[in-house]
């Protein structure tokens, strides 16, 4: 069953990048007391992701701090390593928080999956936006295509804040 608005973020680890190397990350570690802005990616450098996805929240991560939100992450079914070269590749490192989901736990856990296995990339996660509240779920904006972000885009969440 997917995660819903009015939900509670499940209890799992993410792995971020730190300048010692890489570090697990608890849900609540990075939600609790904290207003974030999470973005769910089928994968890191796809073009949508990429091109697309991703560029809208660097230039609208200004506007989306000033309407009370701590940080932007973003999300997606890759390794650390992976997700930190995306974020120094992108230039968006200073902007947003990276969460490696490389299993896919995460993913599973809010039943956000989508199975690409036809396309060469396996289980990922669906293409989302969310406005997480002390890891509670107050927006939740899921695309119906792995290839669009218009409901998850900036623009649209920005709106809702």
């Amino acid at each position: 069953m997917a995660i819903k608005v009015g939900d509670a973020l499940p209890q799992v680890a993410f792995t971020v990048m730190s300048p010692e190397g890489p570090q697990r990350r608890t849900t609540d570690e990075i939600f609790k007391g904290r207003r974030i802005v999470l973005v769910g990616v089928p994968g890191a450098f796809t073009p949508t992701c990429s091109l697309n996805h991703l560029p809208g929240y660097v230039a609208k991560a200004d506007d989306i701090k000033a309407k009370g939100v701590d940080a932007i992450a973003v999300t997606g079914v890759n390794d650390v390593f992976v997700m930190n070269a995306w974020a120094k590749a992108s230039a968006a490192d200073s902007e947003i928080v990276f969460l490696a989901d490389g299993s896919a736990a995460f993913a599973k856990a809010i039943g956000l999956t989508v199975d690409l296995t036809e396309r060469g990339l396996g289980l990922r996660s669906q293409r989302y936006s969310m406005l997480v509240e002390d890891g509670v779920v107050r927006k939740l904006n899921v695309e119906e295509s792995p290839g669009k972000a218009e409901i998850s885009a900036a623009d649209a969440l920005l709106n809702q804040l």
